[in-house]
């Protein structure tokens, strides 16, 4: 078998084995076509099926009610930065936004440059290490923005902050999708970036309710109108076919693994090891996050110096421990544990910290 390692890599990020395995079986006929997913038609029965299923397996897992609309769009998450309070955000009306880390910080940035925006709560005075003690809400925003897990400082939301009365709630959810149960009711719309948790680049999705599809004014570009997205399906234009695909192919997988409640113990056993071994090391390793915002998702660390740092990247890599080296804003480590990988790899990484400080401490 060709060689495998452990990939701790932020995104794109690790795919389950078993879903790589099948994309490669079905590379060059898939489902007796004759052709790659890659080449088929997206108007044709066979890509149907695939989105199609895909959103079934997603309302599945999700519990997704029949009142919200699912689609696939391009752009990442940075462009829902922008469709959000175009579409969102009537004119003349403001919109607030929690900011904990860089992504959150991003989205308000784009906000602005299109509106009215405020911000409800800022972490960076404390170097975005929790979650903000109290919110200073607007009862007449147009929405309430969160990210609920930030990739770079490792600080995530376990419980939704609440909005005002009528103020529906907006989530980035892109590096911590569907690695928990969520109620999907709470929100008025949800969007993630595939690359983390769910596939391949290429391909975002957003869960929007109906009456918030409505708020899309007219004459917006057609491929910044949710209105149109959700109208065609998703099927507007041609789609990433190839990512479409790749998400189905990750939620039947997680179905098989027990669906969210049981991804989610697998998670915080993954995380556990890890932290285990920074809070373990007697000061050696230092985690970013406080104990009670800390990510299930993105393990932030530093040691004594950087030259420390540099030399545990290069010997991880050495031992098959692949994506450890922090963002370059921020500096340091930064472990991500995405669904795919595995409660050995975490353990690997787990012992590997123990062994490094050994020689080093």
């Amino acid at each position: 078998m060709t060689k495998r390692v452990f990939n701790f890599n932020p995104g794109p990020a690790a795919l389950p084995l078993e879903v790589l395995e099948q994309a490669q079986a079905e590379m060059l006929d898939f489902k007796g076509t004759g052709m790659s997913v890659m080449e088929i038609s997206h108007r044709s029965k066979e890509f149907e099926s695939v989105i199609q299923t895909a959103e079934a397996d997603l309302r599945e897992l999700m519990g997704i009610p029949a009142n919200y609309k699912v689609m696939f769009l391009q752009g990442g998450a940075h462009l829902q930065f922008s469709m959000i309070p175009m579409n969102l955000r009537a004119a003349g009306a403001s919109a607030d936004y929690i900011v904990t880390g860089t992504w959150s910080k991003t989205a308000v940035k784009e906000a602005k440059k299109l509106g009215a925006t405020r911000v409800a709560a800022n972490t960076e005075a404390d170097g975005f290490k929790g979650l903000p003690a109290s919110l200073d809400l607007d009862p007449k925003a147009a929405y309430l923005h969160f990210t609920s897990n930030e990739t770079i400082h490792g600080v995530e939301f376990f419980k939704e902050p609440v909005p005002p009365a009528g103020v529906p709630l907006v989530c980035d959810s892109s590096s911590d999708f569907i690695s928990h149960p969520i109620d999907v009711s709470k929100y008025a719309l949800i969007y993630a970036g595939a690359q983390k948790n769910a596939g391949p680049s290429g391909v975002t999705i957003v869960i929007e309710r109906d009456d918030m599809i409505e708020r899309t004014p007219e004459n917006l570009p057609v491929m910044l109108d949710y209105k149109i997205m959700a109208t065609s399906g998703s099927l507007h234009n041609t789609p990433p076919c190839w990512s479409i695909y790749m998400v189905g192919l990750v939620l039947q997988w997680v179905k098989k693994m027990g669906g969210l409640t049981a991804i989610e113990k697998t998670n915080r056993t993954k995380a556990e090891l890890i932290y285990n071994a920074i809070d373990n090391s007697g000061g050696f390793y230092r985690g970013h996050a406080l104990p009670d915002a800390r990510s299930i998702m993105n393990i932030p660390f530093r040691l004594p110096s950087e030259e420390l740092e540099d030399a545990f990247v290069k010997e991880a890599k050495k031992n098959d421990l692949i994506g450890l080296k922090g963002h370059r804003s921020v500096g340091g480590m930064r472990a991500s544990i995405y669904n795919a990988m595995t409660v050995e790899g975490a353990q690997a990484l787990a012992n590997f910290m123990a062994e490094f400080q050994k020689k080093n401490g």
